[in-house]
């Protein structure tokens, strides 16, 4: 890739796209074994970008590749939940309606917390997936270098995290298509991810610019 936007259209470079993302699609619909595997397609995708191949990789049931990424994402997903749950535990409100239904709301800083929550992982998520595919599941967890690799260049981090953001969009978009179809946009926006951190890890390992040589002092 030659930009961060081609991640968006990356997946499209391989011929049979169509006929990979539909069937992984159809796999994800199995609760937690087709999310597994589906984590496990979104790493091998990865390494298929980062070593420079257009082609998504075949669907299957790639637990094995899946296991590792799936569970730092829960994990993660987890504990930065439990504020916006304790939030929302103390701020929620019964309202009722002129016309006698009540419904219970969540205090707004709940919202405001799985708002920024959601951002932060996605800024952290090409991180998470780079060091989970070298280090596996225990990368995940390895605080001071997640940290240290996600902030080298905090603004390929930002920009990488929305690009995600917008691509979990695309994912969630698919429930206007009969709510079968948000299978298949989470298959596409797992490919947006999965391009977008090789070329975070390709920019993060680009070596610097040279230093301009020095100025010779006017005659």
């Amino acid at each position: 890739m030659n930009s961060v936007s081609d991640a968006f259209g990356w997946a499209f470079k391989d011929p049979a796209w169509l006929g990979k993302i539909a069937v992984q699609g159809l796999i994800t619909i199995i609760p937690i074994a087709g999310w597994i595997a589906t984590a496990g397609w979104l790493m091998l995708t990865f390494e298929n970008a980062r070593s420079g191949r257009n082609e998504l990789p075949a669907a299957g049931f790639h637990l094995g590749r899946g296991i590792g990424i799936f569970g730092v994402y829960f994990i993660y997903g987890l504990v930065f939940s439990i504020p916006g749950i304790i939030f929302n535990s103390i701020g929620a409100h019964t309202v009722s309606t002129p016309q006698g239904f009540s419904y219970t709301t969540g205090s707004p800083l709940g919202s405001l917390w799985s708002l920024v929550s959601g951002l932060f992982l996605d800024f952290l998520a090409p991180t998470l997936i780079i060091m989970v595919y070298h280090h596996g599941f225990r990368g995940g967890f390895d605080f001071a270098n997640i940290w240290k690799y996600a902030t080298s260049n905090v603004t390929n981090s930002v920009v990488a995290g929305l690009i995600i953001f917008v691509g979990s969009l695309i994912g969630a978009a698919g429930i206007i298509a009969c709510c079968i179809g948000v299978f298949f946009t989470i298959v596409y926006s797992a490919s947006i991810s999965a391009a977008v951190a090789a070329w975070f890890e390709r920019t993060r390992s680009a070596p610097s610019a040279p230093a301009m040589p020095p100025t010779a002092p006017a005659a």
